[in-house]
């Protein structure tokens, strides 16, 4: 009888332990790529995490799998705060896309951003959380533009390229000023998008004419 009792009562501390390990090495895998690449030493990674590489093989069995669940995690964080734009000032558009990318400011510590520049989603749950990404974006812009806070030829790749950028670790500054720098960049480019007084853009890339140079890598030159 207590045999047991002691055993039910372990199994709740064991899902606890492997849920709080899984969460350390997600948390230095992201810190570890957005440092060194996603090349980074597994064995790196499991020691910022303080979990030996067995236990990191145990929760991701290769490299991939651990890219891959960084990458579902950073478009499931912009999808959030797309969501939440969408609702949280429907009548204020501008307002909307400011808050979208101060909240990403916000979250540039733990997002490895994988719209611009980040790994390159192969699972199909990753490709189509990049698909939903794009498509709420859209809606975002789409939005504005309808009501005419925003200039007519600005798309949401407009919108990933300034997230991406923004977003991007600034690793020799303090958090303080690599967050008002960030911010900085966030108000000259939501003036930038307001109608008046623009100059004509060269056409915007394609969401898709993207995606085929990221799977590409580098271009030749």
């Amino acid at each position: 009888m207590t045999s047991r009792t002691n055993g039910e009562d372990r199994k709740p501390r064991l899902r606890a332990d492997a849920a709080r390990n899984r969460a350390q090495i997600l948390a230095a895998a992201r810190t570890a790529f957005r440092e060194l690449g996603t090349a980074a030493p597994l064995d790196e990674i499991a020691r910022r995490a303080g979990v030996n590489i067995a236990t990191l093989y145990r929760r991701f069995p290769d490299r991939e799998a651990l890219v891959q669940q960084v990458v579902i995690d950073g478009f499931t964080l912009v999808i959030e705060a797309a969501r939440h734009a969408l609702d949280a000032a429907p009548q204020d558009s501008l307002a909307a896309i400011e808050g979208f990318l101060l909240r990403l400011v916000d979250a540039r510590d733990i997002l490895v951003l994988p719209l611009i520049g980040g790994p390159v989603p192969t699972t199909r749950e990753a490709v189509e959380l990049q698909a939903q990404t794009a498509l709420l974006l859209e809606q975002l812009m789409s939005r504005a533009r309808s009501q005419g806070t925003i200039r007519p030829d600005a798309t949401h790749m407009d919108l990933i390229t300034t997230a991406a950028l923004t977003c991007r670790p600034m690793p020799y500054l303090p958090t303080e000023q690599a967050a008002t720098l960030a911010t900085r960049h966030v108000h000259i480019f939501m003036d930038g998008l307001r109608p008046n007084g623009t100059r004509p853009l060269p056409p915007s890339p394609t969401h898709e004419e993207l995606s085929v140079h990221l799977h590409a890598g580098p271009a030749e030159s």
